[in-house]
């Protein structure tokens, strides 16, 4: 991934509003790209997208599943590139709401494609699935892109599907144009900002700060951990590619080095002492539906294709992940937290500013 490449680059990020999609935004503009955003209304609250000085109104407030307001929201922004990223992202929400999961998942990726499809700008599409996209049949084995698709609960059924159909649009309508159209498959992110239900590292934070228990309801089950930063690179990576080579480019994995896949207790362990002291009670595996107990990821694909490299281990990832909510409950301002971890993960100097200049 090169800076020089997305100055003045016309980029679109669904689900702007959201927790990776207010990270992207924030890098991308940074870098020079002219950013327009499509997504629901913040969802949570304090709100990251808030914080870095987004807003609750704006043209981008749109409802993926409104095919109208979605085609006419890319003729009108006109974007080069585009990061799709809005979703019902969360498991346990699926299972409440499946079908209201399967909407925004499928049919709204749907809506989105085909608004593309009559888009005469658009050069590189990058949609983002989920790690839980494959066939799980607990192997203990990481997942590579050439495994089946499946899907066990609704979210993970669903983001499958969104597979199926970016494949399809791929197809049938954009490889003829040399348009490039690829799936990320990235793994469980966490860093400073997140603040959405049913996720390990927000759950710990709001139970720690108000002095109350953390309930964790499955501690031995094994995820591919990563700071936020990690996937969001690839992703910019993978859509300089599709700009410059499209032909034969799918999917991809984004996940750590296998070794920092750990199980959830462990993970709590190292956030427990970075954010100071926290009481936790662990479950035995078997409150609430069914979740996968050991998922992770090979990303040699991305490795040797587009130079993937994770830089941040996973004690790095939590300690500056801890300390990212730290800094920001004693005041400091989370645009100044997240423009320093990304001059840090990107390797540029402090007082380089903005981060444009150092391209």
């Amino acid at each position: 991934m090169t800076n020089e490449f997305w100055r003045g680059k016309r980029v679109l990020v669904t689900g702007h509003t959201g927790f990776k999609g207010s990270w992207l935004t924030l890098w991308l503009r940074e870098l020079g790209a002219d950013v327009s955003g499509l997504s629901l209304a913040p969802q949570t609250e304090p709100s990251l997208h808030l914080l870095l000085g987004g807003n609750m109104d704006g043209p981008g407030i749109i409802d993926i599943r409104d095919r109208d307001a979605v085609t006419h929201h890319v003729l009108k922004t006109k974007p080069q590139i585009v990061f799709h990223l809005a979703a019902q992202a969360l498991v346990r929400a699926g299972y409440r709401s499946p079908t209201e999961t399967y909407d925004v998942n499928v049919i709204g990726t749907a809506n989105l494609l085909d608004a593309l499809r009559v888009s005469e700008d658009v050069r590189s599409i990058v949609v983002v699935t989920t790690d839980k996209v494959y066939h799980n049949a607990e192997t203990g084995l990481a997942f590579m892109e050439s495994d089946p698709l499946g899907g066990h609960d609704p979210y993970s059924a669903s983001k499958a599907a969104a597979e199926i159909v970016a494949a399809s649009y791929r197809a049938s309508f954009f490889a003829a144009r040399r348009i490039g159209l690829a799936t990320a498959r990235a793994g469980n992110v966490i860093g400073g900002g997140d603040w959405a239900e049913d996720r390990l590292i927000p759950d710990a934070v709001r139970a720690w700060q108000s002095g109350e228990t953390l309930q964790v309801r499955r501690p031995r089950a094994v995820r591919p951990w990563q700071h936020v930063l990690e996937p969001l690179g690839g992703y910019m990576g993978l859509a300089e590619r599709l700009w410059q080579a499209p032909e034969g480019i799918e999917s991809y994995n984004f996940g750590p080095d296998h070794g920092d896949a750990a199980s959830v207790g462990a993970v709590l362990k190292v956030a427990e002492r970075h954010f100071g002291g926290g009481a936790m009670m662990l479950g035995d595996g078997t409150d609430g539906p069914h979740e996968a107990g050991y998922l992770v990821l090979d990303s040699a694909k991305a490795r040797a294709d587009l130079g993937y490299r994770p830089r941040w281990g996973l004690a790095e990832t939590v300690k500056r992940t801890m300390e990212w909510y730290r800094a920001q409950c004693d005041g400091t301002a989370a645009r100044d937290l997240c423009l320093a971890d990304i001059r840090d993960f990107a390797g540029l100097a402090a007082e380089k500013e903005p981060l444009r200049a150092a391209g």
